[in-house]
């Protein structure tokens, strides 16, 4: 019942979690990545750093190479697949933002919702993307679980053991023990030998950069006066990542980051970092990673009623994105369910060109 008070309906505000991708955008997806396939395969051709070995006479015949030796990996993606759905009878309701007194307009609130759960859906997908690339990189393994804690999916990329390594002593926190620059130059040089590729980014848990900064000898590299061998200066660079500076160790100049992106674990639902707080994740801007898209298999289309309730669009390489979306009213009428699903897979095609340093031993 209205009375003499007066009101005045300021702008709504909404509330949406970020879906932060700095690790997932290390992975491309070319046109190639995109697929309707059960599976994804890959074949792999190597080489090494092997010298020519001379001939001791010219009539001796050459030695002989072989460029045609590969190998072949084949994957089956996880399947994602999200729906919500929008009902009549909440169109008739007041709508968040709007005069009180307008009649609704169904239709109108109806889209808006449609697209209001596309958005939900595609950053609870991109959110699981960005922990498959966080796992890819910290372990080689996949492990996807749901709210009981039972694993639904698990794939091993099987990396090497010197690649997913943890430092003899401990980088302490107060930085009065362990070698982070030797550590890191020997992880780098394992990089180097075994993925032909130089390293050029570091991205620091919170506590392995509070304790790689604390540490004596590498606050003494970056305080010489003479050499320009880093500098720490911050800028806030999206994404959930924080940009610190750049520093060399021995052979390589690094990029350096700390991550701070975190999710709702399926099981406990406690905030959880995407990067665990004692790793460190070595990376190569050279390096190939893959970001695969298959989509959902569908016999018909969306329903030709609902088709402006669906985004024109839902697929982007650049934005490492594929959603395969689709819209259907019940036989009532009376509701309108939405859906959106995707099969990524984030494929360490050149697997020997990262590696993970846990610095707590």
């Amino acid at each position: 019942m209205s009375d003499t008070s007066t009101t005045q309906m300021i702008e709504m505000y909404m509330e949406e979690a970020s879906a932060p991708l700095h690790l997932a955008g290390r992975f491309r997806s070319p046109p190639r990545n995109f697929h309707d396939s059960e599976k994804v395969e890959i074949d792999i051709m190597r080489d090494d750093e092997d010298v020519a070995i001379v001939v001791q006479d010219l009539t001796a015949g050459a030695r002989m190479n072989e460029s045609t030796l590969y190998t072949n990996k084949s994957f089956v993606p996880p399947i994602f697949k999200e729906q919500g759905a929008i009902h009549a009878y909440d169109m008739i309701k007041r709508r968040p933002g709007v005069d009180p007194f307008q009649d609704p307009n169904f239709g109108l609130a109806a889209s808006e919702d449609a697209f209001r759960i596309f958005r939900k859906l595609e950053r609870k997908i991109r959110r699981s993307i960005e922990l498959m690339a966080s796992q890819v990189l910290q372990t080689g393994t996949l492990t996807l679980v749901d709210s009981a804690g039972v694993t639904l999916y698990t794939l091993d990329f099987q990396a090497k053991n010197t690649h997913i390594t943890t430092v003899s002593t401990t980088w302490a926190a107060d930085g009065t023990t362990g070698d982070p620059l030797g550590d890191l130059s020997a992880l780098a040089d394992t990089v180097r030998r075994d993925g032909k590729h130089v390293p050029t980014d570091l991205d620091f848990g919170k506590s392995a950069w509070q304790r790689f900064q604390a540490n004596a000898a590498v606050q003494k590299l970056l305080d010489n006066r003479r050499m320009e061998l880093g500098q720490i200066r911050p800028e806030a660079r999206g994404q959930g990542a924080s940009y610190r500076g750049n520093i060399w160790i021995d052979h390589y100049e690094y990029r350096l980051w700390m991550y701070d992106g975190w999710y709702n674990h399926p099981q406990t639902g406690t905030p959880t970092p995407y990067i665990s707080p004692d790793n460190v994740i070595m990376t190569s801007e050279t390096g190939r990673l893959d970001l695969s898209f298959g989509s959902i298999p569908r016999i018909t289309g969306p329903e030709s009623r609902a088709l402006p309730f669906l985004p024109t669009r839902m697929s982007s390489g650049e934005r490492g994105l594929d959603l395969t979306t689709n819209a259907w009213f019940t036989p009532d009428g009376e509701h309108l369910m939405v859906s959106a699903g995707t099969r990524p897979l984030t494929i360490p095609t050149a697997i020997d060109t990262f590696a993970c340093l846990d610095v707590t031993a």
